[in-house]
């Protein structure tokens, strides 16, 4: 199989450098300047620095039409600020196409109340449906899957082909890829995890105890179903490796850019601060604002994901943020399949 993975990044790379050991794999970076140096080192020192590429992976670099010609399948490894300029590019591929990102794209008109950003399949619906594409998702964290250490994916889309395009392309001894046709449900536990590990962060970094991580890991499990629900996801997608999967994993583990930031912030880090200390991108922080305004518009009561926004605002401190949850007035625990009535 001749695989194009757009996007030489953490995570673009980490694709390639897998799928290098069966496939023909090209990684396209965005600018010849990258494509020379990852080329000449043979590592990305900039994102994967320390890894070396495999031999057979050819770096080249051009637009993603270009790259696509001869593909048998296309991944798109930008960031979520980029993709809707990627598939307009893809409108004419004819081979399945795939993104990794994942978060929601800011409203496109910011000054109306009624704009709201979109997820990934939604812009794809928007700017090239004729595309036969999906999502490829779930617990993992780009260094561990370029060095092949055991992971599970998931390949979400409607479209058969692509899943099994994905799967094709990507499972092997030390990666899993399962298929799924719920594409929002898998795109929903993506994006609003990277919110909630913002607030994981703040509690380890606030010393506040495994108790306290605990109840904001589950009672987020919870706001998330809830919202994804309410887009037409399934309940069950939630309980599988798109949401408690890469919940946990974003919310507990050392290389999560998202739990980085909630640490930083409690330390006293602006968010400014915060955010240029990674060198990567936290998409989290630049989602969660789009989540809490859509979840207001479909009646869902988001509590965390509030404070999130509240504290990433500048609006509330880090320990006011913890006093703000934890001070809701109790009622009962109500599955999150009940609808806007959240648990407080």
């Amino acid at each position: 199989m001749k695989i194009c993975v757009h996007g030489a990044g953490a995570w673009g790379t980490a694709v390639a450098v897998n799928a290098a050991a069966r496939h023909e794999v090209t990684l396209w970076a965005r600018d010849a300047a990258q494509a020379e140096a990852i080329s000449t080192a043979r590592e990305n020192t900039r994102y994967l620095p320390g890894l070396a590429l495999p031999a057979a992976l050819a770096v080249r670099c051009g637009d993603i039409g270009t790259a696509s010609a001869g593909a048998d399948l296309v991944i798109v490894a930008t960031p979520m600020a980029a993709l809707r300029d990627q598939l307009v590019a893809l409108r004419g591929c004819t081979v399945p196409v795939a993104w990794l990102c994942k978060g929601v794209e800011p409203a496109r008109d910011a000054s109306s109340p009624t704009s709201h950003g979109l997820l990934a399949h939604e812009i794809w619906a928007q700017v090239a449906p004729a595309l036969r594409a999906g999502v490829l998702s779930g617990p993992s964290f780009a260094q561990e899957v370029a060095e092949g250490r055991p992971t599970a994916l998931v390949a979400a889309s409607p479209h058969a082909i692509v899943r099994d395009a994905l799967v094709d392309a990507f499972h092997g001894p030390a990666l899993r890829v399962y298929a799924n046709e719920d594409i929002v449900g898998v795109e929903v536990g993506g994006a609003v995890k990277n919110v909630l590990a913002i607030a994981t962060g703040l509690c380890d970094g606030l010393a506040l105890g495994l108790n306290a991580r605990a109840a904001l890991i589950t009672r987020g499990l919870a706001e998330m179903t809830r919202f994804g629900l309410a887009l037409g996801a399934r309940a069950e997608t939630f309980m599988g490796l798109s949401g408690l999967g890469d919940l946990v994993l974003t919310a507990t583990g050392d290389l999560s850019r998202n739990r980085k930031v909630g640490l930083l912030l409690a330390q006293g880090r602006t968010l400014a601060q915060a955010v240029a200390s990674l060198g990567h991108v936290a998409e989290g922080v630049y989602c969660a604002r789009t989540v809490v305004q859509r979840a207001r518009g479909l009646g869902i009561e988001m509590p965390i994901a509030e404070g999130v926004v509240a504290l990433l605002d500048g609006r509330v401190s880090p320990q006011d943020a913890v006093v703000a949850l934890t001070g809701r007035d109790p009622v009962p625990e109500s599955p999150a399949s009940a609808g806007p009535v959240s648990p407080r």
